[in-house]
C-alpha cells in the first residue's frame, strides 16, 4: 500500500488587504486567505465576534479549540460561559463558496457595520479579523502610538 504524502504546513496569510461585504453580506477574500482557510479545514470556518466591534473568522478546527477551552476552564467558570455565550450570539459556521466568499451572519454584519462596507482582513493568532473602517483607523492610531517603544521592547526580547 503507497504512503499518502504528508502535507506541507499551512502558511499564513501575511499582510492587511482590503476586502469588501456585498449586499448579501458574503465578504469575498482575497486568494491568499481562500488558500489557507481552504487548505485548513476545507474552508468550513465558524464566523464570530470577540467584543462585538471585530468580526473573527476562524478554521473550524481551531474555534473547536476553543470550545473544548471553554469546557475545560474552571478557573472562572462564569467567564468562560458569558464569552461562549457573547461570541456564539452573533455567530454562526459557514463555508466559503467556490469563489472565495463567506457569508457572514446577518445579526453580526449589522451589529458591527459590515453590509455593503470595505474591510480589512488581518490573519492573528489561527484566524481572521475582519475590521470595518472605524475599527481600522483606530488600530491605525493605537499603532502608532509610542512605535519606537513598543519596538524596543520587542527587540529586548528577541524580535528581529
Amino acid at each position: 500500500m503507497a504512503k499518502r504524502p504528508i502535507p506541507s504546513p499551512v502558511e499564513a496569510p501575511r499582510g492587511i488587504p482590503k476586502a469588501s461585504v456585498d449586499a448579501k453580506g458574503r465578504l469575498k477574500l482575497p486568494v491568499d486567505f481562500q488558500r489557507y482557510l481552504d487548505a485548513v479545514d476545507g474552508g468550513k470556518v465558524f464566523v464570530a465576534s470577540l467584543d462585538h466591534l471585530t468580526a473573527r473568522i476562524y478554521p473550524i478546527s481551531v474555534w473547536k479549540e476553543n470550545e473544548r477551552f471553554f469546557d475545560s476552564f474552571m478557573e472562572d467558570p462564569d467567564a468562560s460561559l458569558h464569552i461562549s455565550f457573547s461570541v456564539n450570539e452573533l455567530g454562526a459556521e459557514s463555508e466559503m463558496d467556490s469563489e472565495g466568499r463567506i457569508l457572514l451572519p446577518q445579526e453580526l454584519r449589522r451589529k458591527l457595520n459590515l453590509e455593503n462596507e470595505a474591510v480589512w482582513l488581518h490573519h492573528y493568532r489561527g484566524g481572521i479579523n475582519v475590521y470595518n473602517a472605524e475599527v481600522y483607523q483606530e488600530l491605525q492610531s493605537r499603532s502608532a502610538e509610542d512605535r519606537a517603544g513598543k519596538l524596543r521592547l520587542l527587540a529586548q526580547r528577541g524580535f528581529k
